[in-house]
C-alpha cells in the first residue's frame, strides 16, 4: 500500500515502513517518483518507528539520493500519522536524520488541514552546510563558471544556497542546476532565487534530487532567514513565503534562535504497489 500526499504541489509518494522492511534502493526510489513510467513524485517518505520520538521519517529524491530533511514532507508525515490513527495527537515528535523536530497538527472535522512544524535554528557554519570553506558566507561572491553570484549559505537540516539578488529568466534557468552541483558543495545543495518585496517573499526553488519544484519548505525557511541576515525583512515576524505551489508562513526568532514553519499538507490518493 503506498499513499500519495503533496504540500503546495511540491508531491511524495508515502510509504508506512513500521517493519523496516520497504525497498529503500536508489533504483526503487527513480522507478517509483517517475513521471511517465511510475507514479510519479517528487520522492519518497518512509514512515518508521522511533525509540527517541512518536515516529521516524526517511527521504529519498526521485533521483534515488537521500535527503536529511523535508519541510513538506514532513507536513505530510504528520498529516499521515495523525489521520491514520498511528499518533492519535495534535502534538508530535517526528525523528529525521536533521534531528527530532516537534509538530503541531491544526485538525478540522478529525483531520489535519495544517502543520506547524519548529525546524529548530540555521547553521550558518559552512564546515556544517556543509560548504567548502571556513567561517560563515552570507552575501559573498560565488564563482560560477566564472560569474560571480551573490547568495547566502544555510543548512536548515539540509544545504541551501539564497540568492537575492535580481535576476532574469535565463540566467536563474542556468544558474539553478550548475550551482546545485558547485564544487563548494560537496553534498550538493537546493537553490533559491528570491525577491523581497513590502508584504513577501516571492520564491522559486532547484531541489536537490528533485529538479525545479513547486515548493520547498526548507528552502522557503533558509530564504526568510538569508533575508533576516541581510536585514530585508524583521525578526521574530511571521512572513508569507509565496512559492509557485502556493505560500507557507516562516517565524525567524531572535538571533536566529529557531525556524517556524506553517503550512498545508493534502492526501490525494492512495493504491496498491504492484510485486
Amino acid at each position: 500500500m503506498f499513499y500519495k500526499y503533496h504540500g503546495l504541489g511540491n508531491d511524495f509518494i508515502v510509504l508506512e515502513d513500521l517493519n523496516g522492511k520497504a525497498p529503500k534502493s536508489p533504483e526503487f526510489a527513480r522507478k517509483l517518483c517517475h513521471r511517465r513510467f511510475g507514479i510519479g513524485a517528487d520522492g519518497i517518505l518512509y514512515i518508521t518507528r522511533s525509540k527517541k520520538a512518536d515516529a521516524g521519517m526517511r527521504v529519498l529524491n526521485s533521483d534515488g539520493s537521500k535527503a536529511e530533511m523535508c519541510g513538506n514532507g514532513i507536513r505530510c508525515v504528520a498529516k499521515h500519522l495523525y489521520d491514520m490513527g498511528i499518533v492519535k495527537k495534535s502534538k508530535m515528535s517526528i525523528d529525521t536524520l536533521a534531528g527530532i523536530k516537534q509538530l503541531e497538527c491544526q485538525v478540522e472535522s478529525g483531520e489535519v488541514t495544517s502543520v506547524t512544524v519548529d525546524m529548530g535554528a540555521p547553521e550558518l557554519d559552512c564546515e556544517k552546510i556543509p560548504m567548502k570553506c571556513r567561517g560563515t558566507f552570507i552575501s559573498e561572491q560565488l564563482d560560477v563558471d566564472g560569474r560571480y553570484i551573490t547568495g547566502t549559505a544555510i543548512s536548515m537540516g539540509n544545504p541551501h544556497f539564497v540568492i537575492l539578488e535580481p535576476l532574469s529568466e535565463g540566467a536563474i534557468k542556468e544558474l539553478g542546476p550548475r550551482i546545485e552541483r558547485h564544487p563548494m558543495f560537496p553534498r550538493r545543495t537546493n537553490v533559491e532565487f528570491a525577491e523581497v518585496l513590502s508584504d513577501h517573499i516571492d520564491v522559486r526553488v532547484y531541489e536537490r534530487g528533485a529538479e525545479w519544484t513547486l515548493a520547498c519548505g526548507t528552502g522557503a525557511c533558509a530564504t526568510a532567514v538569508a533575508a533576516v541576515l541581510n536585514r530585508k525583512v524583521p525578526e521574530c515576524k511571521e512572513i508569507e513565503v509565496r512559492l509557485p505551489g502556493g505560500s507557507l508562513w516562516i517565524n525567524v526568532g531572535e538571533r536566529l534562535s529557531s525556524v517556524t514553519m506553517r503550512g498545508p499538507a493534502v492526501r490525494v490518493y492512495r493504491g496498491e504497489l504492484q510485486e
